[in-house]
């Protein structure tokens, strides 16, 4: 396995979101006089197959019978703290973008999230990414490929010289199916993960013995 360039997932792969947006999930629930261990909303939103913030969302507010609106009025709301406060880069990030970028290959990003929050987060932390797909923007959510396979053609890309890295089930499945080699950023606390094929690695310096 090896790859010039890279299409990566953003949540939880570039961008360290997840422990916003699952503390500000378990503060509704705290707020409307219950608690949720903090593991359990990890799992709901990237810990199981299918796991995603929007079906943690509907997962707990059927669970807590609260309004869904009440915790996707908070998720909002993080998003607009995050354009003046915005989530890390994961370790390890710029650092394999920057290897990229020397060989000559493409950083290109795959997500769920909403362009302009997309935008915002990339501005924010001065990611260079040379191109960016959004599900919102009218493709189907992964594990469908269809954002992966966009993106081979929007660039002429053979399969075999890209690399896909994201850190849960959908993404190891969707780059698969698009036939793109997958690296799977893992979270040691949560369940070992449902797809048993692409790499699993436990730090995105890993990454840099597959580019090539």
């Amino acid at each position: 396995m090896a790859g010039r360039h890279i299409l990566w997932d953003m949540g939880g792969t570039l961008l360290d979101t997840y422990p916003d947006v699952e503390r500000t999930l378990a503060a509704v629930v705290s707020e409307h006089g219950s608690t949720v261990d903090p593991l359990t909303v990890a799992f709901l939103t990237r810990g199981g197959p299918g796991s995603s913030t929007a079906g943690a969302i509907s997962e707990l507010s059927a669970r807590f019978a609260i309004p869904r609106r009440a915790f996707v009025g908070a998720y909002d709301a993080l998003k607009r703290r995050w354009r003046d406060a915005p989530p890390p880069v994961m370790p390890g990030a710029g650092e394999v973008m920057g290897r990229v970028f020397r060989m000559g290959g493409l950083n290109l990003v795959v997500t769920h999230r909403d362009r302009a929050s997309a935008e915002a987060l990339v501005a924010a932390r001065g990611l260079e990414v040379d191109d960016l797909i959004c599900a919102p923007d009218g493709y189907p959510r992964k594990p469908d490929p269809a954002m992966y396979a966009a993106m081979l053609e929007r660039h002429h890309l053979d399969p075999a010289d890209c690399l896909a890295v994201g850190d849960r089930d959908v993404d190891v499945a969707a780059s698969l199916a698009a036939g793109i080699a997958s690296l799977r950023l893992i979270v040691p606390a949560l369940p070992a993960p449902a797809v048993p094929h692409g790499t699993f690695i436990g730090d995105l310096t890993e990454v840099l013995p597959f580019l090539g």
